[in-house]
């Protein structure tokens, strides 16, 4: 895994502390050129891993890439899918997974889709299938190393217990797209040891990871005793607690854990893209 790796919630207008922020973000944000010279600036100080959601204006940034190969040789997608909006509205509601059979109808041959009848039992594994394979179209030709379980789905399965759905997804991403399948969660303390009941042996799991505990769920000391107890690669989201926290002291306490694999960050101009990626190499250094 990259040890930084670059978000989007900046592009998707997400602030959790600021209504106003989330506005102008959006609307600044709202054409793919706009992402694509965040993503340069990023991508030309040297982080070419993009983390993102299969959203609207993403699909355009992917057409953008496509369509611009040899910039972006060596540009790698972290997916986590199935994105929130569609995830949540075709487990409520039986149109909207009739459209998305029809979507992906003609790539599934041979393979079953989900009926209005799976879905009314609670056929779990297959609805998640279906959204997997509907939204990773965004993201076809494209370098995608690792794919990550939305956290909306991944902890609304965790809380119906379902083990299949994730042994499923797991198998799935391996085996139909060749990457690693990783779990983005906001409850770290229960998702890893249910991991590990499902036969998932160190598995990539991406949470809000902070020094104020800004949506550690169980707390910042219960996260910090399961981070430090192993047993999972730990990716660290939020790190700036919604820009609560200093930078540098903000980035300091996360990389203070050496089993933390990747940071992950979202940023708005080149600077401040620049400085915490400065901030991290320098904090490597420090602990060699």
């Amino acid at each position: 895994m990259k040890r930084i790796v670059f978000g989007d919630n900046q592009f998707l207008g997400i602030n959790s502390m600021s209504c106003e922020k989330t506005h102008v973000r959006w609307d600044r944000f709202s054409k793919v050129e706009s992402v694509v010279e965040v993503l340069d600036a990023a991508y030309d100080l040297g982080i070419k891993t993009f983390m993102c959601a299969a959203h609207g204006r993403i699909a355009g940034v992917c057409d953008y890439i496509r369509a611009n190969r040899d910039r972006y040789c060596d540009l790698e997608f972290y997916p986590y899918v199935p994105y929130e909006d569609e995830y949540a509205n075709a487990l409520t509601d039986l149109e909207t997974i009739e459209r998305l059979n029809r979507s992906v109808s003609c790539e599934t041959s041979g393979r079953a889709t989900v009926s209005t009848t799976a879905v009314a039992v609670g056929d779990f594994v297959g609805v998640l299938q279906l959204l997997v394979d509907a939204q990773m179209k965004v993201f076809s030709e494209l370098n995608t190393s690792a794919i990550f379980l939305h956290n909306s789905a991944t902890d609304f399965l965790l809380g119906c217990g379902v083990r299949e759905a994730f042994v499923a997804f797991a198998k799935h991403i391996e085996n139909e797209y060749g990457a690693e399948p990783g779990f983005a969660t906001m409850n770290l303390p229960t998702l890893v040891p249910f991991l590990e009941e499902c036969g998932i042996v160190n598995p990539l799991v991406c949470s809000p990871i902070n020094k104020t505990g800004f949506q550690m769920c169980g707390g910042k000391e219960t996260c910090e005793k399961v981070i430090h107890k192993g047993q999972f690669r730990p990716m660290a989201m939020r790190v700036f607690a919604s820009r609560a926290v200093p930078p540098e002291e903000a980035l300091e306490y996360v990389c203070g854990f050496e089993n933390i694999e990747s940071v992950v960050f979202g940023a708005s101009t080149k600077a401040h893209i620049e400085q915490n990626k400065e901030l991290i190499k320098m904090l490597a250094e420090k602990d060699e």
